[in-house]
């Protein structure tokens, strides 16, 4: 990516409450890809115990079910840490938010890689979600450095970063947990945060607050915020329900692929990350198109594809066991490209609505966004125990399709 010039930057940050650039300081594409970096890093926390549920609960000595409420645990954590955290960065320096949640993020990921049981795993996992929000300060300080005619590119090209986290973070956790051991995934993605670290240290600059709100009243705002835009209660409604299928599936896939007729470990469910990475090149593409053609046209595309890929899965019985899988990866590719574009394009909508409110914003949507991620692993955990993989199918496709129904429902003016 091309570099920015600070020229056109200046107006943008001036704006919204940015501290101003130099005059000789571009907004290069190196910081841009530092951001993306630092919210892939980030938000992969999320995502590392996932594939790595079967060797955590034989090695713990955990139910399936019991063991299925890490991942719960953790998405639960970050959806608390974008309603009490993510506002915060209206009202202080978002640098120095950031790095802070980088060293919370760092303990907690050490104390999740020496946990001796379920509570301590739980416990971490409410820390690392509580502190892996700092992709959420990342994303909206990505938006205010960026000139107004580019946002939706920039934009894209951070959330491919951390959507690629998200996705990637399941092949290596997979790889690593079934050679060395999950403890060592945990451990070695704490050292990696920490580099992250010390990179933004050096290269982020710093933002003045865009609001002197007490926190009470940066908490209520955001219901303010709710009640006044019917295109953010959209947003993250959408967001919310078509989550939910998505969360599903990868919080079950390990289980489902550990039993019968696959009997696969560990690594294979990690490697399904590879297919769904391809769909992170969704985000830049998405931008592009809501920057030119409008973002509502992108929600509903994505969300459609989305269905329609989750409802495909239904199709396994009329192939073998080879063939099922080729399925599953294609419809992964599928709903994953589908999702992220919805993403990137409510993103688009919400960021546009009041630019000294960004942070607010942004939490309000994946607010939204993380309960429909942990309703999705409960849920998941149960319809799986309890009518199999094609009760989570059912879920997600459902799911999908009622976020289809929010989006093409007329919206009152």
């Amino acid at each position: 990516m091309s570099s920015i010039q600070n020229t056109h930057a200046e107006p943008v940050l001036a704006a919204t409450g940015a501290t101003p650039l130099k005059r000789d300081v571009r907004l290069s594409g190196m910081l841009i890809w530092l951001l993306a970096a630092s919210a892939g890093f980030s938000v992969a926390s999320l995502y590392y115990s996932q594939p790595m549920l079967g060797v955590i609960g034989s090695d713990l000595g955990i139910s399936d079910r019991a063991v299925g409420m890490v991942p719960m645990s953790t998405q639960l954590g970050y959806a608390l840490g974008i309603l009490l955290l993510a506002p915060l960065g209206d009202r202080y320096d978002r640098r120095r938010i950031i790095l802070i949640k980088v060293a919370v993020l760092v303990l907690a990921l050490l104390l999740a890689g020496t946990s001796s049981g379920l509570s301590l795993l739980l416990a971490s996992g409410l820390a690392i979600g509580l502190s892996a929000t700092m992709a959420q300060d990342i994303v909206p300080a990505a938006a205010i450095l960026a000139p107004e005619q580019h946002r939706g590119k920039v934009v894209g090209t951070v959330m491919t970063g951390l959507l690629l986290g998200i996705l990637l973070s399941r092949v290596l956790s997979g790889f690593v947990a079934e050679h060395m051991g999950w403890r060592v995934m945990f451990i070695a993605a704490a050292v990696s945060v920490a580099m992250i670290g010390l990179s933004l240290l050096r290269s982020l600059p710093a933002f003045k607050p865009t609001t002197q709100l007490a926190y009470r009243a940066l908490l209520g705002s955001m219901l303010d915020l709710l009640r006044r835009h019917a295109s953010l209660r959209r947003a993250a409604m959408a967001q919310g329900l078509l989550s939910v299928g998505f969360s599903a599936f990868w919080s079950t896939l390990a289980l489902m692929l550990h039993g019968a007729p696959f009997h696969l470990g560990s690594t294979a469910a990690g490697a399904f990350g590879l297919a769904g990475a391809a769909g992170a090149l969704a985000a830049p593409l998405a931008g592009r198109i809501a920057d030119r053609k409008g973002p509502e046209l992108v929600t509903r595309l994505g969300i459609g594809l989305a269905a329609l890929s989750f409802a495909a899965m239904g199709l396994a019985p009329f192939f073998s066991v080879d063939g099922s899988l080729c399925l599953l990866v294609l419809c992964a590719i599928g709903f994953d490209f589908g999702v992220q574009a919805t993403l990137v394009a409510h993103q688009t909508i919400v960021y546009g609505l009041d630019p000294a409110a960004r942070s607010r914003l942004n939490a309000v949507l994946f607010v939204g966004m993380f309960v429909g991620m942990a309703a999705g692993a409960a849920l998941g955990s149960l319809m799986l125990a309890q009518w199999g993989w094609y009760g989570v199918i059912v879920l997600a496709t459902l799911m999908s399709f009622a976020a289809l129904v929010v989006r093409v429902w007329p919206q009152r003016r």
